[in-house]
């Protein structure tokens, strides 16, 4: 019976801990984050492959620093960015934070067109909301053993729960807000403008 006890105030004590974190809703897009190929070796890959969940999986500490939940709104290259997938994307940031189902959202998306989506969320969402939106993507896909989208996911989701509101790029352990950054096409580096 004792140890029934002890199960049982170590299973609340868990339970407490995880209502304290912050909530994070991961709202996923595709993009070379999510990429695979043929092999890890080859040049070739396919964008926006890898199920949202797959990538929550591959972060192991990912539920030590926030209740994360992944929600798939589309599986494309940013090539293939539409407006349809901006409404979608806007119209599920703002049924989050007028329904307080999360402190913040991180979206995955695809690089050459990661800023324009950060600039039509940022004037689709009302100023007062009060909530903040992290980007963040990859320039190597998922699949291939030096990717950094792992990293860049990380990182998003850290600076999620501390920057003030508002809608932020996440890139190489950087974060930059939309309206202040660019993607180099040369080097395909992000910076501040």
């Amino acid at each position: 019976m004792k140890k029934l006890f002890s199960l049982l105030a170590i299973l609340i004590l868990v339970a407490q801990v995880q209502a304290q974190l912050p909530r994070i809703i991961i709202l996923a897009t595709g993009g070379t984050i999510a990429g695979t190929g043929a092999s890890s070796d080859r040049a070739g890959y396919t964008a926006g492959k890898i199920p949202i969940e797959d990538l929550i999986g591959s972060i192991p500490t990912v539920k030590k620093i926030a209740n994360i939940t992944g929600e798939q709104v589309a599986s494309v290259g940013s090539q293939d960015m539409t407006i349809d997938i901006w409404k979608k994307l806007a119209i599920r940031a703002n049924e989050i934070f007028t329904k307080n189902e999360a402190d913040a959202i991180v979206i995955t998306h695809g690089t050459d067109t990661m800023v324009e989506t950060a600039a039509a969320l940022a004037a689709a969402l009302p100023p007062a909301s009060g909530k903040t939106i992290v980007l963040t993507g990859a320039m190597v896909p998922y699949a291939f053993g030096s990717s950094d989208g792992l990293f860049n996911l990380g990182s998003a989701l850290s600076f999620a729960q501390t920057l003030p509101a508002g809608v932020y790029l996440a890139m190489n352990g950087r974060y930059f807000q939309w309206d202040r950054v660019r993607k180099n096409r040369e080097t395909g580096v992000f910076e501040a403008i």
